[in-house]
């Protein structure tokens, strides 16, 4: 299990969002091991060993930093650090799928917060990610009605009911500048 030390080791020099180690607390404290969110479970490679397939140069591996899977099939969220950006509570969060494909699916950490509240693993292949759950067959993560009452509670964060309504708005502030940064290390 990763600790509040191991996170702040992993984003030395960075200023690390409030509510990224109170999520961690929840997830350590309340949820003990259970399942919030479909997927969600922090992880932190710091060999960036799943990065490293898409590039390994230091420009790339610097501005990347891979914090949970977003499914269980080995698919990652992590910070864009862009522009030297150091504050990750105000850096895009994407999507690095296990198949291949890289998609911004956060214009912020609270917003991807809010998508976890959606309790569906991210569908990721080259072209898109979108969060899909069949309403006939849906069932929620054991832990999920406590993370919506703490979010709302602890980081005052509301539940919402279409996370591809948050990707929809980030990927139009973000995704043409994204794919434009990541096609300069990464050529398929």
């Amino acid at each position: 299990m990763i600790t509040q030390d191991d996170l702040i080791e992993y984003f030395q020099g960075f200023n690390i969002p409030a509510n990224l180690l109170a999520l961690l607390n929840f997830d350590i404290e309340i949820a003990q091991g259970d399942f919030y969110s479909d997927g969600f479970e922090f992880s932190l490679d710091s060999d960036k060993t799943g990065l490293k397939t898409y590039s390994t140069a230091e420009e790339f591996l610097n501005s990347i930093y891979e914090f949970a899977c977003a499914d269980g099939s080995g698919s990652s969220y992590a910070f864009w650090l862009k522009d030297g950006n150091n504050d990750l509570g105000n850096a895009p969060v994407v999507v690095f799928g296990s198949e291949g494909g890289f998609h911004i699916v956060a214009r912020n950490f609270n917003e991807l917060l809010q998508i976890l509240t959606f309790d569906s693993e991210p569908m990721i292949d080259w072209d898109s990610v979108s969060y899909y759950k069949d309403p006939d067959d849906f069932e929620p993560s054991s832990m999920s009605k406590k993370y919506r009452k703490w979010l709302k509670k602890e980081c005052l964060l509301g539940h919402i009911d279409d996370a591809n309504e948050i990707v929809m708005h980030a990927q139009k502030e973000y995704n043409d500048e994204f794919k434009n940064w990541v096609a300069r290390f990464y050529k398929n």
